[in-house]
């Protein structure tokens, strides 16, 4: 495909051995714009909770074609419809939530690649303006589809799962899986018998061939997945750093000024 980023992530994912990933939850085309200048790998759009949606993420994608970032989507759910839609906006990589079988798996496949390696409906109409007139019969080599493992059904059929032909990866949502298993969800995740699904996912992706991907709330956690053997990762959030930072501005300047004036003399 003509200006295809893509080759660009793959160099990327063998020169550093892994993708970092950013997230946007907020619908904004100039946040995306902003994120899209700072050096991700790849950036997501989330539209299964985030606040976007099809009409967002229209503006969001223009907004990062002028930048070396590889766009993906997170679907809301494994339905032909939205991911060919997506697919049709330009994002070059798909990640599905909730990916229980095998079945599930090769299905969600089937819709982000053309016959006769899936059933994608022809009619591309950005990305082939993006990507030029011969997006079609590039097309499916140019596409990364993760299944999103979350449950214990999806880490007890995991073997099956990582068989699917031309699934590109999984993406562990911790948070989802925590809760699959009695815990309650959170990143970072540390107890044994989650972190011990974790560690197996990574080592038998890697046996298989695949990508090994999760989302992960703080840097120093990234970067022992990768460590692991985790290949793409995503750190917090457009949301959740705003967040964070703008608490910790609030915090710290009305504990200095509390100190302040709890100290002054009248």
């Amino acid at each position: 495909m003509k200006n295809c980023i893509f080759d660009l992530f793959k160099k990327k994912l063998k020169n550093n051995g892994f993708i970092l990933n950013g997230w946007l939850s907020i619908p904004n085309s100039f946040t995306a714009e902003a994120m899209s200048k700072m050096g991700w790998d790849s950036i997501t759009i989330d539209m299964q909770h985030g606040q976007n949606d099809y009409t967002s993420s229209i503006c969001m994608l223009q907004s990062m074609s002028n930048s070396d970032t590889v766009p993906f989507v997170r679907v809301p759910w494994n339905d032909p419809g939205i991911i060919m839609k997506m697919l049709d906006l330009g994002a070059l990589g798909i990640i599905s939530p909730m990916i229980n079988s095998k079945k599930e798996c090769e299905d969600f496949v089937s819709y982000c690649n053309y016959p006769p390696q899936g059933q994608r409906s022809f009619g591309p109409m950005r990305a082939q303006i993006i990507y030029g007139s011969e997006y079609y019969e590039n097309a499916n080599n140019n596409i990364v589809s993760f299944a999103m493992i979350e449950t214990k059904e999806a880490v007890d059929n995991i073997d099956d799962i990582l068989s699917v032909r031309n699934l590109s990866g999984i993406y562990i949502g911790p948070g989802d899986m925590c809760s699959s298993y009695g815990l309650k969800p959170k990143f970072d995740v540390k107890d044994d018998l989650i972190f011990s699904k974790i560690k197996i996912i990574a080592a038998k992706a890697r046996e298989k061939g695949k990508i090994a991907g999760i989302h992960n709330g703080s840097i120093a956690y990234a970067k022992e997945m990768i460590k692991l053997g985790y290949q793409f990762v995503t750190v917090s959030s457009d949301f959740r750093s705003m967040l964070s930072h703008a608490q910790g501005v609030v915090n710290e300047m009305k504990n200095d000024t509390s100190k302040n004036s709890s100290s002054s003399t009248y």
